[in-house]
């Protein structure tokens, strides 16, 4: 198994194989975004890649928004993209991040994890989370034969969440982009 790591993911920036990078918001992901109405919560985006989310958010009036991503490549590009707005970025390891929020965004980085990390990630994430608040985000409805990504299904991520969070949403997305039709799970966790 590679070991995923800073030189791994900034290689993979520089040399631009990030290919599951649609250089937009995920529709699923925009759809749940335009629902929210209290724009002063706390939101954290881990293993955030080109953080197309994060700027949506901020376009549509959001502010008190952390990156985290472990690519020095990567954090030193959004640092200057991102310089003029009120976004935290953050150059670290998500296992040793200690912060309370009120909103988690999952895109892509579940599945940039070499899969024994899973139930970490889990627990990680509930420590991350204020009382009552929210994972969200998308998750690839397939297996690969290897990664990353890495895939799984709907029976797997339910036991791997079930014990940690109330599960309040785990479905096919109906708005996947065309690459990810019948591909993809949105899914809505509570602390």
């Amino acid at each position: 198994m590679k070991t995923l790591d800073d030189a791994f993911w900034s290689n993979r920036y520089t040399s631009h194989t990030d290919a599951w990078d649609i250089a937009q918001v995920s529709p699923p992901l925009k759809a749940y975004i335009d629902q929210l109405t209290n724009k002063n919560i706390s939101i954290l985006i881990p293993g955030c890649g080109n953080a197309y989310e994060a700027q949506y958010l901020l376009e549509n009036g959001f502010t008190n928004i952390t990156l985290i991503d472990i690519s020095t490549v990567l954090v030193a590009r959004l640092q200057q993209h991102l310089a003029n707005t009120p976004i935290k970025i953050i150059h670290g390891n998500f296992f040793e991040h200690q912060q309370k929020y009120n909103l988690i965004l999952e895109q892509t980085f579940f599945c940039a994890l070499n899969p024994v990390l899973r139930n970490r990630y889990a627990i990680h994430m509930k420590s991350l989370l204020a009382s009552q608040a929210t994972l969200a985000g998308v998750l690839f409805n397939v297996p690969f034969e290897s990664g990353p990504p890495f895939g799984g299904n709907h029976a797997e991520y339910e036991e791997l969440f079930r014990p940690h969070f109330t599960i309040k949403t785990l479905q096919p997305c109906f708005n996947s982009i065309i690459p990810r039709q019948n591909r993809e799970l949105f899914f809505i966790l509570k602390s």
